[in-house]
């Protein structure tokens, strides 16, 4: 029963710091907001996590792997068509930020103020240095930088996410309006990213 309570509160700790650091960054944040988002006190809270940064670490770790942990297998994958990846990859990643809409802005500005901490959690080799993704890439296309294509597929399929604090100040598309627009992407995008390869 104490085991059960132990790994409910700790979820509920990382659930609540998770919550806290996207609305407010790591510099933003205090334990004490954490502890009051979770309804704990503030010494259970640094009984799990002896300090803000061991906790937000770990809150990056959840992210970071909810970004890529469901694309890796299907990069790395030798059995996958570079076109097959291309829709598998798109479907997934607008499924994450669908959900997870603050996720790309958050992960993005942390590595901008906090680079030594975070871009050692993010599998670069995996995407930059010996993917099979590069390699169907070269092969496909030999003239192009692979980079240019891995950057034009984040950038269509992030920005929409990242840009969306202007779109909603600026009210140029309501949430309902914001929703279809991404919605229409989720097609779009894949068809424009194979169209990089086939020009």
């Amino acid at each position: 029963m104490d085991s059960e309570k132990d790994i409910s509160t700790e979820e509920k700790i990382l659930i609540s710091a998770s919550k806290v650091f996207t609305e407010k960054g790591f510099s933003g944040t205090r334990t004490r907001d954490i502890a009051e988002e979770a309804g704990i006190n503030l010494a259970l809270l640094n009984y799990y996590f002896r300090s803000k940064e061991k906790l937000f670490e770990q809150v990056m770790k959840v992210k970071i792997v909810l970004l890529f942990g469901k694309i890796i297998p299907i990069i790395t994958s030798e059995k996958i068509s570079i076109e097959e990846k291309i829709d598998l990859v798109s479907e997934k990643y607008f499924e994450i930020l669908s959900k997870n809409p603050n996720l790309p802005l958050f992960v993005l500005s942390e590595i901008q103020k906090k680079p030594s901490n975070i871009t050692s959690l993010i599998p670069v080799d995996q995407f930059l240095k010996t993917s099979v993704l590069l390699k169907q890439i070269r092969e496909k296309k030999p003239d192009l930088n692979p980079l240019h294509f891995i950057v034009n597929f984040l950038s269509m399929t992030a920005f929409p996410y990242i840009g969306k604090p202007i779109i909603k100040n600026f009210n140029i598309l309501s949430d309902e309006e914001f929703q279809k627009f991404v919605a229409e992407r989720r097609t779009l995008v894949p068809l424009w990213t194979k169209m990089i390869l086939n020009s």
